[in-house]
C-alpha cells in the first residue's frame, strides 16, 4: 500500500506536469475563456468575442503537487511489510 500510494503520486505530477506542457504552459492562473479579436464583415469595425478553451495555470500544477504530498504523506502512515521479526528468547538458564 504504501508502494502504491508513492507511485500514484508521483503519476500525479508526471501526468499533471505533461498536460501542462502540452496544453499551454501558461505561467498566469488557469484561463477558461480567452479574447479573440474579431472584424464585422460589413462595417468593418473590431470587435471582441471570447472563445471557449482550457489552458492550464500554475495553479493547476499546484493542485496536482499539493494531492501527490497529500498521498505521499498518506504513503507513511502505514507499516512496512514483508519483514517480520520474531522474538525468541536466545538465553539459555543459568546453571551452577
Amino acid at each position: 500500500m504504501k508502494r502504491t500510494l508513492r507511485i500514484l503520486a508521483l503519476l500525479i505530477v508526471l501526468a499533471a506536469a505533461v498536460f501542462w506542457l502540452v496544453a499551454g504552459a501558461n505561467l498566469g492562473f488557469t484561463v477558461n475563456n480567452q479574447p479573440k479579436t474579431i472584424v464585422d464583415p460589413v462595417t468593418g469595425l473590431e470587435g471582441t468575442a471570447y472563445e471557449n478553451v482550457f489552458v492550464p495555470g500554475v495553479d493547476f500544477l499546484s493542485v496536482a503537487l499539493f494531492a501527490a504530498g497529500v498521498l505521499t504523506g498518506a504513503s507513511f502512515l502505514f507499516r512496512k511489510t514483508g519483514t517480520k521479526i520474531t522474538s525468541q528468547p536466545s538465553h539459555q538458564p543459568h546453571q551452577e
